[in-house]
């Protein structure tokens, strides 16, 4: 269906992409710092190497296909003829910033359709409201326009020669594989790839539990569909478990049910079971591919998305640890050395960080998938505003949790003022992904958030931020209460409201936001990775009995 995705493309002459872009496309690059993804795979065995190997293959087809999603012109980029645009366009997959509000920065590209990809850039809301197909609503269609008349297209058929071969590599990587488990589940999710049906795989993914590797792959979050927040976008992260953190972090699962309990909001809005099977695991992330690829990159997930099977099996929590020391060491830090006073910096801790970010992800397990008025699901009621609201919740809570395990010694590390510190030192980080990203967004209306209700207080004459212990919990706590109203009661204006009071950079962020700039600390990373970086094709390392005197 090469066809398909072509006509889908913004179409952009040669000429333009020749054009030189307005800013300097080095300065953009600057913005990113380059690290290698690598893990400790010295002893794995010639069969395991070629089972990597194919995961990572798979992973590279669902990234051909996000870039069709996303763009459509991933053919295009060959026209480009500076080798620095072409490498912007790479990160961003397109010709629009993902960390400056989606600016454009080649000459003529335009604006970045809402809808990316998923719709014609012609389609009327009418026209939408009016196709006749049920699916047309689906997670895995795209809508096309054909002979003048819109039609629906499952993914598997709009995406067909990328898909097919990250199935087949699936298929085969299964067969390298000791553990019975993961092998039966990359079979289930080549087939997934194929079919559009993807909870039989989701189901065989909760259930494994002793596999050291992992590839979550497929059409998963809607980010990227900003105009309807239905479709999915293709993404991969190819895994290798930590199994020693992983344990360490099981204990924490079992008090989801205690603490939405105790939730600082009315019962109506905490009914639902919050499910304690959920899991938690720690990785190292070897291969990012696609959407969590794009722009700023994603260090910890919560999946599966289906509410359904959410409160059937629950979810699974992976942190990628590995991701997350390199965003600590290469911008928290220095962040924290230009913004945060002097006497709190000490309280910005790794130990925090890697915290605050499992938090975040088991949080979102917390408060109502359902609306309490019969507006339906929350997503539903909230469309494509649905995503900010929820990871601004999801923040909020993992604070909210951090708190009450604190307080209860079952989360024992360093000081509560640790996680409270890092947490701001986070915000500064996070919203400068710009409000083009919902995270980004939902930084921006927590850091607007907490200044007004004296959370954070800065020193006029330094320029330093400090966490006001108290005026902080009281924060949040009542930002923790409006978030599962606005999402309890569905309240889409009320939504649209807290956005647009509090989802912008004000000026005096803006300066130090630039300040950070002027420091060069990097607002993101971007890897180094596959199968060279990992050193796949040498020979694996064997380990010699010990000689005998």
């Amino acid at each position: 269906m090469k066809s398909i995705i072509l006509s889908l493309s913004f179409i952009c002459t040669t000429a333009i992409f020749a054009a030189k872009p307005v800013d300097s496309i080095a300065l953009k690059l600057a913005t990113y710092k380059k690290v290698k993804l690598t893990s400790d795979l010295s002893k794995l065995g010639p069969e395991e190497r070629e089972g990597v190997k194919l995961l990572i293959r798979a992973a590279e087809m669902v990234d051909m296909a996000f870039r069709a999603q996303a763009y459509g012109s991933n053919f295009a980029v060959d026209t480009v003829m500076d080798s620095e645009i072409v490498q912007f366009m790479q990160i961003n997959y397109g010709p629009w910033d993902r960390l400056d509000n989606n600016k454009p920065f080649v000459k003529g590209a335009g604006v970045k359709p809402p809808g990316a990809n998923f719709y014609p850039t012609d389609m009327r809301q009418s026209e939408f409201d009016s196709l006749n197909d049920p699916r047309k609503n689906s997670p895995y269609t795209i809508i096309v326009r054909e002979d003048g008349q819109l039609k629906v297209v499952p993914y598997s058929e709009a995406y067909v020669q990328f898909l097919r071969e990250a199935s087949q590599s699936l298929r085969v990587a299964a067969d390298f594989f000791k553990d019975s488990m993961f092998s039966l589940y990359l079979r289930s999710r080549a087939e997934a790839l194929m079919t559009d049906n993807y909870d039989a795989s989701d189901r065989l993914w909760l259930d494994m539990k002793t596999n050291r590797f992992d590839i979550i792959i497929g059409p998963i979050e809607t980010y990227e569909d900003k105009l309807y927040g239905i479709k999915t976008a293709f993404e991969a992260y190819v895994l290798v478990k930590d199994m020693e953190w992983s344990q360490r972090l099981e204990k924490y699962i079992a008090y989801l049910p205690e603490l939405q309990k105790g939730l600082p909001v009315d019962n109506k809005y905490k009914e639902e079971l919050a499910g304690s099977s959920s899991q938690l695991n720690a990785y190292d992330i070897i291969y990012y591919a696609g959407d969590c690829n794009s722009g700023s990159k994603t260090i910890a997930v919560n999946l599966p998305n289906d509410e359904k099977l959410q409160a059937e099996k629950g979810t699974r929590r992976s942190q990628f640890k590995n991701t997350i020391k390199s965003k600590f060491d290469f911008i928290m830090l220095p962040i924290a050395g230009e913004l945060v006073a002097p006497e709190q910096r000490k309280h910005v801790t790794f130990n925090a960080f890697f915290s605050n970010t499992m938090f975040h992800e088991v949080a979102h397990g917390l408060g109502v998938k359902n609306t309490v008025n019969g507006k339906g699901t929350v997503q539903q009621a909230l469309g494509a505003h649905y995503s900010a609201l929820e990871e601004g919740k999801a923040d909020i809570l993992g604070l909210y949790m951090i708190t009450q395990l604190y307080n209860k010694k079952v989360l024992t590390d360093g000081e509560l003022m640790d996680y409270y510190v890092t947490f701001m030192a986070g915000i500064f980080r996070s919203v400068r992904f710009g409000a083009a990203s919902a995270h980004g967004q939902a930084n921006m209306i927590r850091f607007n958030y907490f200044l007004d209700n004296g959370a954070f207080v800065k020193d006029p004459k330094s320029g330093f931020y400090k966490v006001d212990f108290e005026k902080m919990q009281k924060a949040m706590n009542s930002l923790s209460a409006l978030i599962l109203e606005l999402q309890g009661n569905g309240d889409l204006e009320g939504v649209k409201k807290l956005i647009a009071d509090m989802g912008s950079i004000r000026p005096e962020l803006q300066k130090d936001l630039n300040k950070l700039t002027s420091k060069n600390i990097p607002v993101d990373l971007v890897f180094e990775q596959g199968a060279e970086v990992l050193e796949l094709n040498k020979p694996a390392e064997i380990e010699m009995p010990n000689a005998k005197p």
